[in-house]
């Protein structure tokens, strides 16, 4: 089996159906994780992506705030949804395809402004959510899998504009990349994009602040795509659509590619 995954945060399924829909009809991956959606799951607009071959979909939704979604060409079934940190936000949900890989998809809060859990309730969140994860790896380490998703950290120096400037600042802080790899090592997963982009500034949002984001480009690498060890080699085109930024009331996230033959 082979097919091109990719996933994205979307910021509210609704208010850009038109966009999943162009990039569903211009880049046609097989499979679509979205974040962000903002929406029940009975109100995912399903109509549009049904047409466009993406007939199956596993989700779980809450009304105007996270959200997550994979939706498929090829047959999937539900593999559950962890509440990590039991924050009663709707943030991760698997799928399991024919042949036995899981895909879970994932929605890491943003942790807020002030990057220390005594002055700020969602940093610890973000910190809580990561460790229970971690736990869970641990627990039952995963195999034959994929973890996709806006987790929300720009891990590696190459992954921000300005490595320096931004220590401070959450997303890149050095005590949320640690909790991050971390919950990577328990889960033995391997970079899938920095696997085939070894080296070299890659980002997949730009703020709503910026107002020239493609000149400024002070970009971060917030979205991932992680395969366990038996099958990240079989992964291979890692790419981030840049030019989505630009589309007509976009996201501040670009969607992330890989392809896996399996």
């Amino acid at each position: 089996m082979s097919f091109t995954l990719a996933t994205w945060n979307i910021n509210s399924v609704r208010l850009r159906e038109g966009l999943v829909a162009r990039l569903m009809t211009e880049e046609q991956p097989d499979i679509l994780c979205l974040q962000e959606c903002k929406s029940p799951v009975e109100n995912i607009p399903l109509a549009q992506f049904q047409a466009l071959g993406y007939t199956h979909m596993v989700a779980r939704g809450q009304k105007g705030y996270n959200g997550v979604a994979i939706l498929s060409k090829r047959p999937i079934t539900d593999a559950g949804g962890v509440d990590y940190a039991k924050l009663g936000h709707a943030r991760h949900v698997a799928a399991r395809l024919e042949n036995g890989v899981v895909i879970h998809n994932c929605y890491v809060p943003a942790g807020g402004d002030i990057p220390d859990r005594a002055e700020n309730e969602k940093f610890g969140q973000k910190l809580d959510f990561l460790t229970e994860m971690r736990d869970a790896f641990h627990q039952d380490r995963p195999v034959k899998s994929i973890l996709v998703g806006d987790l929300n950290i720009a891990p590696r120096e190459d992954d921000v504009w300005n490595h320096k400037q931004l220590l401070k600042i959450v997303s890149h802080t050095p005590i949320e990349v640690a909790h991050l790899t971390d919950t990577q090592d328990a889960g033995g997963f391997v970079d899938v994009t920095r696997q085939d982009i070894p080296s070299g500034q890659l980002y997949s949002w730009w703020s709503y602040r910026s107002p020239d984001w493609d000149a400024g480009d002070k970009g971060r690498r917030l979205d991932h795509i992680w395969a366990t060890p038996d099958i990240a080699t079989a992964a291979h085109g890692s790419r981030i659509l840049r030019a989505t930024r630009g589309w007509d009331q976009p996201s501040d996230h670009v969607p992330v590619f890989a392809t896996f033959d399996l």
